[in-house]
């Protein structure tokens, strides 16, 4: 299926969360860019090197999201294996007490998970045989 007419709620969600995930990552690379270059950086070459995986990173989620949200049976690999790294860096955040930020993201990659494992979306995005 490559229409967006027939993406069930559960597509909807996952690519909801996969395009805020993408969006946090870039505005953070970007937040980090900046810091990089108009402070002063122990390491400028790691700081440069953090904020573009943070904006690369970010763009290709947001990416997958477009790919979710039109149905494209591509994108469910790349959207599975980002949620499933997601989860030891969130529960890291949380070990680390860093509650507000590895509380959300176990909470985003939970909720992308079971949209993305749902029946509706496999059905939607692997087709008729894949009951």
């Amino acid at each position: 299926m490559s229409s967006s007419a027939g993406r069930p709620a559960t597509l909807t969600v996952a690519a909801a969360v996969l395009a805020a995930e993408g969006l946090l990552a870039v505005v953070m690379g970007g937040y980090v860019g900046v810091e990089t270059l108009v402070g002063k950086p122990t390491d400028l070459v790691t700081g440069i090197a953090v904020a573009g995986f943070g904006v690369l990173g970010g763009a290709g989620l947001i990416w997958v999201a477009w790919g979710l949200w039109h149905v494209l049976r591509w994108s469910r690999g790349p959207a599975v294996v980002t949620q499933i790294f997601a989860l030891p860096v969130a529960i890291t955040l949380i070990q680390s007490a860093q509650y507000g930020f590895g509380v959300p993201l176990v909470v985003a990659a939970v909720t992308a998970l079971v949209a993305l494992l749902a029946p509706a979306s496999t059905h939607a995005l692997m087709g008729e045989d894949a009951s």
